[in-house]
């Protein structure tokens, strides 16, 4: 077997000729040979958009709560560590390779994707860890995903709208189906979405969960310097805003208060527990603000309904100056969608390339943006790298750098520091 955790994951990629192939046949078969039978309260969140977020508000709330909270999520930006985590903490090298290990020798000639071996190795992981309760986020649709190979005490639903339309459907009504099919019998089905396709509330019913529906059930009321929550087992008062930015955060805030009330009985919280949850949660990547002048702001943000909301938070955010684009999407994504909710605040375009195999080239992107009548000026690089120092040696001290259109984009700066020009095309 593979000695190194670089060596296991290079290894799990050829398992599976295709990087995505959804069913639960295969990752069922290799859960019930490992005898994973988790005993703690899962709590599965689903959705466009929002499902990093409130996870991380989860886990920090459970975590400032006392408990040893597992959470799974992905993708990762710099390090496949992130995406299992323990009490906040990454797992090492070390135990994820035992866990990968573990799932090699039950699995037999069993094909799994990359995503299904790593679901069954993080829950092995956490069952090893002894973790009180475990958050799991929701890789791609709901209903066929590996994360639903296990029962939700709790499912979430953060936000519904078109994407992977080639694998959940082409409207918001299939997509939602997709969605719900994380929902089980008489547990709570948590839905932070306002405009709720038919099709969510249909499955609720024809399984017997307990839907709640944000603005109808449960919900948050701002107020100048705080904000309050209602829901169906009660409110509370006096809530800091999450350190998340955003009002739509507010929105997965409430779904985040609305799980924990509904599972109070096996993991109770309190007030303060919430509070400094809350002000935890800073997962990369989510308009995250660098420190410093001028402002970078890092946002994974890959598709129309999270770019709308990258829009409003720029919005928001006062600048006197110039807005720098440095802007890299796949090619699969809508980037006409994402371009369109974001051209108006930005003043200069850097375009680059994204080198993976579903990468969009910087020409490809140009032609979106003037076909948007945008992208006037724009200049083009070969990589995101050389794009992000291009933006730094351009930017002055009163203006923003917004980099933004995957996790590959953001993942790209994250690894290095301002300086050094880039080499580009100006068209």
């Amino acid at each position: 077997m593979p000695n190194t955790l670089a060596q296991w994951l290079a290894r799990i990629e050829g398992l599976h000729p295709s990087a995505i192939d959804l069913g639960l046949e295969r990752v069922a078969r290799v859960r019930d040979r490992m005898g994973l039978a988790p005993t703690f309260p899962i709590i599965t969140v689903a959705g466009t958009n929002g499902k990093g977020s409130t996870c991380a508000m989860l886990e920090a709330v459970l975590a400032a709560a006392g408990y040893t909270v597992g959470c799974y999520t992905s993708p990762h930006l710099l390090r496949y560590n992130e995406r299992v985590r323990v009490n906040r903490c990454e797992a090492q090298d070390p135990a994820l390779c035992r866990a990968f290990a573990a799932v090699e020798q039950a699995r037999g000639d069993v094909p799994l994707t990359y995503f299904e071996f790593g679901t069954l190795a993080a829950l092995w992981h956490f069952i090893h860890a002894g973790v009180q309760a475990a958050v799991l986020e929701v890789g791609l649709g709901g209903r066929l995903d590996a994360v639903n190979a296990f029962d939700a005490d709790c499912a979430v639903i953060t936000s519904i709208d078109l994407d992977h339309v080639d694998y959940l459907g082409s409207t918001r009504e299939a997509i939602g189906r997709e969605k719900a099919g994380i929902f089980r019998c008489a547990r709570p089905a948590i839905c932070a979405e306002p405009e709720v396709p038919a099709t969510v509330e249909s499955y609720a019913q024809e399984v017997g969960a307990r839907l709640y529906r944000i603005g109808r059930d449960f919900g948050p009321e701002a107020e100048a310097a705080q904000w309050r929550y209602r829901g169906p087992r009660g409110s509370r008062y006096g809530l800091p805003y999450p350190a998340l930015r955003g009002a739509f955060q507010l929105n997965n805030g409430a779904a985040c208060l609305a799980a924990l009330d509904e599972l109070r009985e096996r993991l109770p919280v309190t007030a303060a527990d919430v509070r400094r949850g809350l002000l935890d949660a800073l997962p990369a990547g989510r308009f995250q603000v660098l420190p410093g002048t001028p402002s970078v702001v890092l946002d994974v943000a890959h598709n129309p309904h999270a770019a709308a909301a990258l829009a409003s938070n720029l919005a928001a955010m006062p600048c006197s100056g110039d807005t720098i684009a440095v802007f890299a999407m796949l090619a699969d994504k809508d980037v006409a969608g994402v371009v369109q909710a974001t051209k108006r605040h930005i003043g200069r375009w850097l375009l680059a390339d994204i080198r993976e195999p579903r990468g969009a080239k910087a020409g490809e992107l140009l032609q979106t943006l003037r076909a948007q009548g945008a992208g006037e000026g724009a200049e083009l690089f070969p990589s995101v790298d050389d794009a992000y120092r291009r933006a730094c040696i351009l930017a002055k001290e009163n203006d923003r750098i917004i980099v933004f259109g995957s996790f590959y984009t953001v993942a790209a700066v994250l690894r290095q520091p301002c300086g050094g020009e880039g080499q580009s095309q100006a068209v």
